[in-house]
């Protein structure tokens, strides 16, 4: 299932961008997220992040299966996917967008990612701030943002809503190389 995945994933990508240039892709990019509660903080890390950067118009997708976040405590990782993200209907988080003013020569840049994201079926506009390092053929991009649970829909039970944050903190770091056939 994760390979068709990734190959769905794959192909889907290559289809937005250009056929004169090579994009780049990320395969293990990583992802975490954090939630302080008054009981017990929640963090969760995926390295299975894949992504695929078009370094000529800054368009960029971010896919992660939601079933790939490790928690330190198993009855955190099965409420996660069975209770609140509910990962058998919403397997994935998606991010497509694009980096505004991306200058694909510059070494160092801060800039805004502008897209679309989509966790639980629901999608929201989402601009991001990320810093883009450029080392010889690849391109590093990290950034954080926060993700508001009201806005995907993420249910709490009024018993344990104090203790779930109404914004999770998610930070991410990806690692792009040239797509080579």
């Amino acid at each position: 299932m994760r390979k068709k995945l990734l190959l769905l994933f794959l192909v889907i990508c290559l289809s937005f961008v250009s056929k004169k240039e090579k994009p780049f892709i990320e395969r293990e990019g990583t992802i975490t997220f954090f939630s302080y509660t008054p009981v017990e903080n929640i963090q969760a890390t995926s390295t299975a992040v894949q992504s695929v950067l078009e370094s000529s118009t800054g368009e960029i997708r971010v896919q992660v299966l939601m079933r790939t976040f490790e928690f330190k405590k198993s009855l955190m990782y099965e409420h996660f996917n069975e209770s609140y993200i509910e990962s058998d209907l919403y397997p994935e988080a998606i991010l497509q967008g694009k980096i505004l003013d991306f200058d694909p020569n510059a070494k160092v840049q801060t800039r805004i990612v502008r897209g679309d994201f989509t966790l639980r079926g629901i999608t929201k506009p989402l601009d991001v701030k990320v810093t883009i390092t450029k080392e010889q053929n690849s391109y590093k991009i990290e950034g954080e943002l926060e993700v508001k649970i009201k806005d995907h829909d993420i249910r709490v039970p009024r018993v344990l809503s104090a203790n779930i944050a109404k914004k999770i903190q998610v930070s991410f770091n990806f690692q792009y190389e040239l797509y080579e056939n």
